[in-house]
């Protein structure tokens, strides 16, 4: 029994071995938080300003307890606001009432909740739609009633006009408000550009396209549309650097670029939709130009999808990212045990996608669609990320075409007993800018890894952190500090300090 029981012991400190060795230090583990319709939060319209604090809060922590380090939340799902804005009304999402204040600036509580935990915060917001159903009541003080005309009804609902430039300058203001008033670490945005194809249904712009073709002939209508988002996404992504330089741009497209049968460059699938012939977007063109700083496609089918296999899109998206980062987006809603599709009763099928991602040297990352699903019975997903794939912390990726330049080490590092103590370094700018600190240990006589997850004693903000006892013989140990800018650019490590600990 006893040689059993030290086996077992050995088996298990083997695979935590493996899990951390294969753990990344950066890997991007984010999740949506999806506003629209109520989806993650608030769960209903017209809670108290203590119930949805709560609410967020309960979110917020069973994200950390996954193991994420990012949140990617809608701040304007239909043309309005989760934050007090003189451009667009308050949503209805919040109270029931579009145009009616909460009592409290929301955007700002997520971002200080979400920094509080080590968390990015990327805004997202959706570019065109203003309203999910043509006839829903808008607030009296919404851009539609003083500009009609910058308005399409289409399928049912209303859109901007996306080949208007005052359309796409109202966007750009309203990007412009969040970046200059916020301290976000991105600006999001989904697959919603031109909207998804009605059937029967044309949308409606020939008229529009005959007036003002620019440099476009008679039977391009559809590339006239690709450049009408064209330079929606190159002015966004001009107007982000030139406001905050470091606010990230993320698009997290519909999975499929192009379909091979259409375009050599396309992916080997067969999917009804995609991007570039559907939703005007084209998302390679963007990468390509560098307008864009992260790429999250929606990967929502399994592995061995027949029309659109997981394995197939990732190695497509995996070789198609122009030199920016990569992640991709799993969807956690479709695990179900009563599902009638048997990879989606498999507990395997998503661990299996996020560690396919990992083990692909193109791909930095995973999202997953989305936060409330965590609360849900996910056939046990829920450990393996605490346990195995997410049990060690992970930092977000560094982007060296924003900034490759390391900030300044601590200065004065020291002890006093268990306590660790160091100051903030110097900066010339926001930019260059300390944000973190990482604490690494090691024992004396082991040479330090830095790349090393197990090494990570711990992550802060403050200067100074008491290392917590330990139980067993102690032993000795070397710490090092390390400084973090705002995108995790690393500085040199400061001179160790030995503990009997």
């Amino acid at each position: 029994m006893r040689k059993y029981t030290l086996l077992l012991t050995l088996l298990l400190c083997a695979a935590t071995f493996v899990q951390a060795r294969n753990q990344p230090k950066y890997e991007f583990r984010a999740a949506w938080v999806a506003t629209v319709n109520n989806i993650d939060w608030p769960s209903q319209s017209g809670l108290t300003v203590q119930e949805q604090k709560a609410e967020a809060i309960d979110l917020l922590d069973l994200m950390v307890k996954n193991g994420l380090n990012a949140v990617i939340f809608q701040i304007r799902p239909t043309s309005d606001a989760f934050y007090p804005s003189t451009l667009e009304p308050w949503s209805r999402y919040l109270t029931g009432t579009p145009g009616k204040d909460p009592g409290y600036d929301p955007l700002k509580f997520w971002i200080d909740e979400c920094h509080k935990r080590h968390m990015e915060f990327h805004a997202w917001m959706n570019p065109f739609r203003v309203a999910q159903k043509a006839d829903e009541p808008l607030a009296a003080s919404h851009i539609a009633f003083k500009h009609p005309e910058w308005i399409i009804k289409y399928g049912g609902k209303l859109y901007f006009n996306p080949a208007l430039d005052e359309t796409r300058q109202f966007i750009v203001q309203v990007v412009k408000d969040v970046v200059s008033r916020y301290d976000i670490d991105a600006i999001h945005m989904d697959d919603y550009f031109y909207p998804y194809p009605v059937a029967g249904e044309a949308f409606p712009d020939v008229i529009q396209f005959t007036k003002n073709p620019r440099h476009f002939n008679a039977d391009q209508l559809e590339d006239w549309r690709r450049n009408n988002v064209d330079l929606t996404i190159q002015l966004i992504s001009k107007t982000i650097k030139e406001t905050k330089p470091w606010v990230k741009f993320g698009i997290s497209p519909f999975g499929v670029w192009r379909n091979i049968d259409k375009d050599a460059r396309g992916s080997m699938t067969k999917a009804g939709v995609s991007n570039y012939d559907d939703l005007y977007a084209d998302i390679l063109k963007w990468l390509q130009y560098g307008w864009i700083d992260y790429v999250t496609p929606q990967l929502y089918w399994r592995i061995g999808h027949p029309a659109v296999n997981y394995i197939t899109l990732l190695d497509w998206w995996s070789k198609n990212g122009f030199n920016r980062d990569v992640y991709i987006g799993h969807g956690l809603y479709k695990i179900d045990a009563k599902s009638s599709i048997p990879e989606w009763t498999d507990p395997n099928q998503v661990p299996k996608q996020i560690e396919m991602t990992r083990e692909n040297p193109n791909v930095h990352g995973s999202v997953l669609f989305s936060a409330i699903q965590l609360k849900r019975n996910l056939l046990g997903l829920q450990d393996t990320l605490q346990h195995q794939l997410y049990n060690y912390t992970a930092l977000t990726p560094s982007m060296p075409w924003i900034d490759f330049l390391p900030p300044n080490k601590p200065v004065k590092f020291n002890k006093r007993g268990r306590k660790l103590k160091w100051e903030k370094p110097a900066f010339k700018n926001e930019m260059d800018e300390v944000k973190r600190y990482i604490v690494y240990k090691n024992k004396v006589g082991e040479q330090l890894n830095e790349a090393d997850v197990r090494s990570i004693y711990t992550i802060t903000d403050g200067t100074a952190i008491k290392l917590e006892r330990r139980k067993g013989k102690k032993e000795r140990f070397e710490f090092r500090v390390t400084a973090l800018d705002r995108l995790n650019n690393e500085s040199s490590a400061t001179l160790p300090e030995t503990i009997k600990w």
